[in-house]
């Protein structure tokens, strides 16, 4: 995966920091999102993240590992 590649998350993942409803479970299953970054260095050091796939959902973003997450077109 690449930044600007358009996504649909896959798997049930959960967050409790959404907008839509902050503080309670919100199911991001099925969403469909951008991906804007894939965090692999920190000052020109490897690093290996364990979600390194940032998603961004309009105004919303989180955090992902490769394999909850599918390409569309």
């Amino acid at each position: 995966m690449k930044p600007g590649d358009q996504v649909k998350v896959k798997m049930s993942v959960i967050v409790y920091n959404h907008p839509k409803s902050r503080g309670n479970a919100f199911e991001l299953q099925g969403e469909t999102g951008e991906v804007v970054q894939v965090l692999s260095d920190w000052k020109g050091r490897p690093i290996s993240p364990t979600l390194p796939i940032i998603v961004s959902f309009d105004k919303y973003r989180a955090h992902f590992r490769e394999d909850e997450l599918e390409i569309t077109h």
